[in-house]
């Protein structure tokens, strides 16, 4: 399979790349910083893996609509998208309008350009596509004030938003493309644990005594979900928000 994958370097970019890699994918790892991105695919390209690195500007329609054409040619077809790309300028409630509309650039316009360019390259195939795209459960529920209480942590607004825009829009394409035999679905993960920069107590155990299993995820946690859903395994499943957050929003 021909993965495309938009956001590749952060905490859970990185674990998808592993994840798609060891799952035999042909992915084409896509970041606007390829210098990082070369770091990060080193490990996979040693092991074996069919991993390719691309430059591209997903907020920027020529960029992405080129991007398509280059893995086209590269590899004949476009078998499915995994769209991880977030950008989080804002860093409070009160942050300034200007910054709301620049995280509108990658997090809304960039989610639009890149679902429909490559959902219309998948269409025009005979076996259509699958797309993932990763939301959060923050996009599901509302903000819970408590967890944060005592640490410098918090919510933004621009985040609740785009990932609960992120799951209709979805079910938007999910609609549209089904007929033309594309599937759309959203994995919604819960709170990762970040091993380099550690959440703070007393976060961390308010957060796990929110969730059934009693611990935040792991970032190697979140891709058996994502290679499901762009499997045959999937093959009748769209539309459909997938919750992997050790039971947050059933409790």
């Amino acid at each position: 399979m021909v993965i495309v994958q938009c956001g590749g370097t952060g905490l859970l970019g990185r674990a998808l790349v592993a994840s798609l890699g060891a799952a035999g994918a042909t992915l084409v790892a896509v970041s606007r910083d390829r210098t990082k991105l070369d770091s990060v695919l080193a490990s996979g390209l040693a092991a074996g893996q069919h991993l390719h690195p691309e430059q591209a500007d997903i907020t920027d329609e020529a960029s992405v609509s080129a991007l398509r054409d280059r893995v086209l040619a590269a590899h004949g077809r476009i078998d499915g998208l995994v769209f991880n790309a977030a950008s989080r300028p804002m860093r409070s409630e009160r942050d300034t309008v200007a910054t709301w509309q620049e995280s509108m650039k990658v997090n809304a316009t960039g989610l639009f350009v890149t679902l429909r360019t490559f959902a219309d390259a998948m269409a025009a195939q005979p076996a259509g596509g699958s797309i993932v795209n990763i939301a959060s459960i923050q996009g599901m529920v509302g903000a819970n004030p408590w967890l944060y209480e005592g640490s410098a942590m918090g919510s933004v607004p621009d985040y609740f938003f785009h990932k609960g825009g992120m799951i209709n829009l979805s079910r938007h394409y999910a609609s549209l493309y089904g007929p033309r035999k594309v599937r759309v679905n959203v994995v919604s993960p819960g709170g990762i644990y970040n091993p380099a920069h550690p959440q703070p107590e007393p976060f961390l155990g308010r957060y796990g005594s929110m969730t059934m299993l009693g611990r935040m995820a792991r970032a190697d946690e979140i891709g058996g979900a994502v290679v499901f859903l762009l499997s045959n395994a999937a093959s009748y499943v769209t539309g459909v928000n997938l919750p992997v957050e050790g039971g947050y929003t059933a409790k």
